[in-house]
């Protein structure tokens, strides 16, 4: 039997599993992209109807401009195709320190999208792209055919301006099955080895993270029977360095209705955060210092952040 994550954590440290301070919103525009990804943990595709509003927008900006030392971290889905993406981006122009972009980049070669990546250039949006391994085998594999010649040629476009050097242009690795990242300093001098060699591509730094047993990727654990193996390896691969420098304990994600999630992965599981009488916190109500100490929701899928070198939104926690 699998010790619960909650009781984990506690051992290692009880203050581990309380927020800390805030430093990163997460901001979710919505589940509709243009790829179909095998590990997808929010069943995001070209169906995808939840789709953030102005009207939240405008929310989350009254409170970015309350806020102005936070990161802010646009993901999706994919991001670039909520209708009022543009205007997003526009009205978050310097209200915060630093804005990231979590892009398929595949969408930025698309018929109609080529405007993307002048357009993040011009903003000074950080890009953060998802490319799970440096061979096109690999990635079609898990992203769907045709998608890293795309993501490669978008990555050079990308470099013409400025990106990897005047710009920051960070990758992603998500393993192609189940089973933890290998170290992120290694992972991360092959790539820069194998993309410059292959292709002149250049970039900042790499994250690696590992898959979530939620959405399409414990779909696909399921069919195959090996989801309990996959938890139980997680689980065994505990990390107690890792434990203190987990996300939700610096981040708060917003879902396209305004709703307050810890992480993510509890959005994708609709395990909101919550005030003391139970309702839903929302990023319309929510007021500096209302998540400091609050304790954080907490479930086995949590094991993926503490598995190995562990695993955030910025890639492993320690190494």
């Amino acid at each position: 039997m699998i010790l619960s994550f909650k009781d984990r954590l506690q051992a290692v440290n009880p203050e581990y599993e309380t927020f800390e301070r805030l430093q990163t919103l997460q901001v979710n525009l919505g589940n509709l992209c243009n790829l179909h990804c095998s590990h997808c943990h929010v069943n995001a595709s070209n169906r995808g109807a939840e789709i953030m509003g102005v009207a939240v927008m405008e929310q989350i900006v009254g409170f970015l401009a309350r806020q102005p030392d936070l990161t802010l971290d646009i993901t999706g889905g994919c991001p670039e195709m909520n209708p009022h993406f543009r205007y997003f981006v526009e009205q978050t122009d310097g209200l915060t320190s630093h804005r990231l972009l979590r892009s398929n980049v595949a969408i930025m070669a698309e018929p109609g999208w080529e405007w993307l990546p002048e357009f993040c250039r011009s903003h000074k949006l950080t890009i953060i792209a998802s490319l799970p391994c440096y061979l096109e085998e690999n990635v079609d594999r898990q992203r769907g055919v045709g998608v890293y010649q795309k993501s490669i040629e978008v990555l050079k476009q990308l470099n013409a301006l400025g990106y990897g050097s005047e710009l920051e242009l960070n990758l992603v690795y998500n393993p192609g099955g189940d089973f933890v990242p290998g170290s992120q300093k290694g992972l991360e001098v092959a790539y820069k080895a194998e993309l410059f060699e292959r292709h002149g591509i250049v970039f900042n730094k790499l994250f690696t993270i590992t898959n979530a047993p939620i959405g399409r990727f414990r779909e696909q654990l399921e069919a195959d029977g090996a989801y309990a193996d996959y938890v139980r390896l997680l689980a065994g691969r505990f990390n107690p360095e890792a434990a203190g420098n987990i996300m939700c304990r610096s981040l708060i994600s917003v879902d396209w209705q305004g709703t307050i999630y810890n992480c993510d992965f509890n959005q994708a599981l609709a395990m909101p955060v919550t005030a003391d009488d139970g309702t839903e916190i929302t990023i319309s109500g929510l007021v500096d210092g209302d998540m400091d100490g609050k304790n954080i929701r907490l479930a086995q899928h949590c094991y993926c952040c503490t598995a190995g070198e562990g695993s955030s939104c910025s890639g492993a926690l320690v190494g």
